[in-house]
């Protein structure tokens, strides 16, 4: 059984809460907490295998609670908010929230695969306890890539995605001579706040893609929730098709378009997540003669993604998060 702790002001979500997680047998609820403070004592005397935690609370916000667990704590939390904390949400990812969900998600009607995917990953985020990284866990590029004439980065991301993202941003230049097109799993309704969220760490300009918008150098883009996002002669188009690896957007969809469009002149990174998305986007950058990265196992919050990817065969190098930056930087000079 998952040993989980509730923190949240309202008696009402925290009872929808008990009860979904609950309904599927796996989860034991061990404590309640109606604020911050409460649930950092709740964590300390408890020790559960993982905690759901508020942003707004009275006493102590989530954030304040987030931080003050994590110093004596690797338990695993995950936020559930409201659209309107957005950005708090994604700052707790940085403080050490491994995911978060929109409350709607809870409160209104569910379909049975949401259901499903959300207990499966609650199940796997509460077995995660990241090791402190050494040295020679650091994973050097396993193929070398050729000088390509690069016009575009595309990347796909997940579980852990925004924190590795504000990381990740924060290293680049403003003047990064490509656009760059990001699909990240959001919560349905997150993807302003997040978009508001992230520009704050990079210099670069982040904005929601558009249907019809060209994307151009300087600028990262971000794949709106709810619906897949494609290259196609040049501009970005919107499908509104069945989710692909359980995901909309999804990597595999822009990776493919991707590289049909820009051929050689593009890389793809796969970054931090559950699943495999971007696994067969990968392949098809490689195929069309571009470069493919995946980040390694010891920086990444769960190696799911990256490691799908990395096991096509296709992945040029393989990279800690922290040299993925210069990487680009390299690889995208004239």
């Amino acid at each position: 059984m998952i040993k989980t702790l509730i923190v949240d002001d309202s008696p009402v979500i925290r009872s929808i809460l008990r009860d979904f997680l609950e309904s599927d047998g796996s989860f034991e609820i061990v404590g309640e907490a109606e604020n911050g403070k409460e649930g950092v004592e709740k964590a300390r005397a408890l020790n559960p295998d993982l905690i759901t935690m508020d942003i707004e609370m009275p006493v102590m916000g989530g954030l304040e609670a987030i931080a003050e667990i994590k110093q004596s704590m690797n338990t695993p939390i995950v936020v559930i908010s409201t659209h309107d904390t957005a950005k708090m949400a994604y700052e707790a990812t940085v403080k050490g929230a491994m995911e978060f969900y929109s409350k709607d998600h809870f409160t209104s009607s569910m379909t049975p695969q949401n259901q499903q995917n959300i207990l499966e990953t609650l199940k796997h985020i509460s077995s995660v306890r990241r090791p402190t990284l050494t040295k020679q866990q650091i994973q050097t590029p396993i193929r070398s890539a050729g000088n390509n004439k690069i016009n575009a980065v595309v990347i796909a991301s997940s579980t852990g995605g925004p924190k590795a993202l504000s990381s990740l941003c924060a290293a680049l230049p403003a003047d990064f001579p490509v656009p760059i097109i990001l699909v990240q799993h959001n919560s349905s309704g997150f993807d302003k706040g997040f978009v508001q969220w992230l520009d704050t760490y990079t210099p670069l300009e982040v904005r929601l893609a558009k249907a019809g918008e060209k994307p151009v150098k300087g600028k990262f883009y971000v794949a709106p929730t709810d619906k897949h996002l494609l290259i196609e002669h040049g501009v970005f188009v919107f499908d509104n098709g069945e989710p692909v690896n359980n995901q909309k957007p999804a990597a595999d969809v822009l990776f493919k378009s991707a590289a049909g469009f820009y051929g050689s002149a593009v890389i793809s990174a796969v970054l931090t997540g559950m699943g495999a998305d971007g696994a067969n986007g990968s392949y098809y950058i490689k195929q069309s003669g571009g470069i493919t990265i995946a980040q390694d196992e010891a920086t990444s919050m769960i190696y799911g993604m990256p490691q799908a990817a990395a096991n096509t065969g296709c992945i040029d190098m393989v990279l800690p998060l922290d040299k993925i930056p210069a990487r680009l930087i390299i690889l995208t000079k004239s």
